[in-house]
């Protein structure tokens, strides 16, 4: 049968492209450090070891059943050869097309060919220009974004929110746990333009109003070497709406990275030092992103820049006189803005990172 052998070898070529066997053996290592007694002496790297097993189980088991379905199907066909009878040739065809659309779901993982993509991202999400009404779609943003987790199997980690002063959010950082989060979102970094008529104008007028969505991937310290020289860190006093929620010690913390005037400011813990540590987590990954658009070979090569600058302005949400939501960069749209808004967003990742292969294959 053509199609059972083409698809075999896609797979085949897939479990080599995305190092099926070297994770299988990551996760023999894994496993055999979690049967040591000593295994969760250290919560915190155990706890870390656990997921990272998760992950690992999350991304290879569905391509080991697929490909073991595959050889199923293959020792099938050899067996009935020409003896199959209709009912056994209509059986077989309809489970090969069963692996045909499981295939076609696993193969976005193809996609992802960023260094970062099967990673974990933060998540940071900031109002721009249009007062209330912008930090009101900020909020609408952070909706969508925590929505299309809870439907995805994502985990949200809530790193700092700072609530606008009438409604809505000035910003939020999260940060999102799962196989491939980085690589789902990072078609969403730039610049999001609303339209629609503003519940917070006394004359109901249309309105636009801006939100930056900054989608970093997440560096293990080990990958990041930052020269402290090229560091100035302040320690100062967080603030707040009041109640509980002021801090009343010398907590948040802000680093600029000298040479790209790029800044971090993390008030959200009461420790002084949890807050620097989600800093560097943070400025660490705004640097690597910086380096991956600047090309630069590594951090002493960067130039000063921001990254997603608000002038990359990637996606339109239209919610009056028609709705309307359209990514600038691959012209994919949707027109019930409402579906997307409550976190259907997975049509436009998958023709950003449709886009992004043909890009990188005509240069």
């Amino acid at each position: 049968m053509k199609t059972l052998k083409e698809l075999s070898q896609k797979v085949a070529d897939a479990l080599k492209t995305l190092k099926i066997s070297e994770k299988q053996t990551r996760l023999a290592e894994i496993e055999a450090q979690m049967a040591k007694p000593d295994f969760w002496n250290e919560q915190e790297k155990a706890e870390k070891t656990v997921t990272e097993l998760s992950a690992l189980k999350k991304i290879t088991e569905p391509w080991l059943a697929l490909n073991q379905k595959l050889q199923d199907l293959t020792e099938l066909d050899l067996l009935l050869g020409d003896n199959a009878s209709p009912e056994e040739k209509q059986e077989l065809e309809h489970d090969l097309e069963a692996v045909v659309k499981e295939y076609t779901v696993l193969r976005k993982q193809l996609l992802y060919t960023g260094e970062y993509d099967s990673g974990n991202a933060i998540l940071r999400i900031t109002a721009g220009v249009g007062g209330t009404e912008a930090m009101d779609f900020a909020a609408m943003l952070e909706r969508m974004y925590l929505r299309w987790a809870e439907q995805n199997g994502f985990k949200p980690t809530q790193i700092e929110r700072l609530a606008g002063d009438e409604a809505g959010i000035k910003t939020s950082v999260l940060e999102i746990a799962g196989p491939y989060a980085y690589g789902q979102l990072k078609s969403d970094h730039g610049t999001h333009r609303l339209v629609r008529l503003s519940p917070f104008n006394a004359d109901n007028l249309r309105q636009t109003s801006f939100a930056l969505v900054e989608v970093l991937p997440i560096i293990e310290q080990a990958e990041t070497v930052i020269d402290p020289k090229d560091l100035r860190i302040d320690i100062y006093r967080s603030g707040g709406h009041g109640g509980q929620s002021v801090n009343t010690t010398d907590s948040a913390v802000r680093i600029t990275h000298l040479p790209t005037n790029t800044v971090v400011a993390i008030q959200n813990e009461r420790s002084q030092l949890k807050n620097k540590e989600l800093a560097f987590k943070i400025l660490a990954a705004k640097l690597e992103q910086l380096r991956q658009e600047q090309h630069a070979e590594s951090l002493n090569n960067l130039r000063a820049g921001k990254s997603a600058d608000w002038g990359s302005q990637i996606r339109n949400y239209v919610l009056h006189p028609y709705t309307l939501v359209k990514d600038t960069r691959t012209k994919y749209e949707e027109t019930d803005a409402g579906r997307v808004l409550d976190g259907h967003i997975s049509g436009f990742s998958d023709a950003y990172l449709e886009w992004l292969a043909s890009q990188n294959n005509q240069n």
